[in-house]
Formats: structure tokens, sequence, C-alpha cells
């Protein structure tokens, strides 16, 4: 069986279909945020969800698509204050952190300031729902204890394949920025 979420696709592809195109829509889909401070934020609920599979691989697919690769996305999990990312997408992630706790946690104070730090109302509304989507794809792989290989070389080809074909090949939702 394939490691993770593919694993559990080919197990059960009724429900995967609809899964695979919430992650397309979130994490490809058009939208103000990159793919890859999309990837970031869900790499970094996944690091706070301890999910071994989704740590690597939304690790993989955000270092492939930002700049700082890989040394930015450890550094963001690491210590998100002293990262060197855009003010506006360190209080996103905050947000994604609050919502990683639970969803009450996420308060009108974050939000004010991703306001403030540049965020748009749709912004905090797609970290929200990247960071509840990324909590249960966690719980998801975990609860049915799929197979999560830790060789980095493995996430670098999965994130070229998602890098060009998306995380649903068949989804109607376009990739990248509108």
């Amino acid at each position: 069986m394939f490691p993770g979420m593919a694993g559990l696709a080919q197990y059960r592809p009724e429900t995967a279909g609809p899964l695979l195109d919430l992650a397309q829509v979130l994490l490809r889909g058009p939208s103000t945020l990159s793919p890859g401070e999309r990837e970031l934020i869900a790499s970094y609920v996944s690091s706070l969800n301890k999910c071994t599979f989704t740590i690597l691989s939304h690790s993989a697919f955000a270092a492939a698509q930002l700049e700082g690769g890989m040394p930015l996305v450890k550094q963001v999990h690491k210590d998100l204050d002293s990262a060197p990312i855009p003010d506006k997408l360190r209080a996103l992630l905050r947000i994604a952190a609050a919502v990683q706790e639970g969803g009450q946690k996420v308060t009108a104070d974050l939000a004010d300031g991703a306001r403030a730090a540049g965020a748009s109302d749709l912004e905090i509304h797609d970290t929200v729902l990247i960071a509840a989507a990324l909590s249960m794809f966690a719980r998801y792989v975990d609860g049915l204890a799929t197979s999560a290989p830790t060789d980095p070389a493995i996430y670098a080809v999965l994130a070229d394949h998602v890098i060009a074909a998306g995380y649903n090949p068949n989804a109607s939702v376009s990739s990248g920025r509108p």
C-alpha cells in the first residue's frame, strides 16, 4: 500500500475524491496566497499535529515552492517569531496554530492582527480551513496507522508530482494565483 493519503485513497477511493478535491482547492486553487505560502501553513499545522506523513509531505511541498526552501520551512517550525517571513504570513500562521488547538482558540485579536498585517478576510478564512483540514488529514492518516517513510527523497518526488499535477489530477480546480 502507498504511504499516507495515497494509501487511504487506494483503499477507499469514494472518500478520496472529495478529500483530494478539498486539498486541491485549498492548496493549489486560485488564491492571493501563493501555493508555497499555503503549503507552509499546511506544513506548520502538521508540525503541531506531530503527524510524520503530513509534516514530511507538506514541508517538501512548501520547500519546493518557497525561495528559502527547506531551511526556511524548518525555521518556521522551530521558531515562528524569528523566521524571515512576511508579517502577514506570520499572523496567518498564528491563526493556523490556534485552529490546530481548537476552533474557539481563534480570537478577534488574532484576526485583527492578521488584518493589520495585510491579510484579507478571504486569506483568514482559507487559513482556518487549511488548518482544520490538515488537522483532519493528520488524524486520518495516523488514526489508520498508514505508512510514513522518512526518506526526504520520496517526498521530493511527491512534491514534483503535486506541483505538476495537483492533488487530484482529475479535479476541475486550476492551480496557482488568480
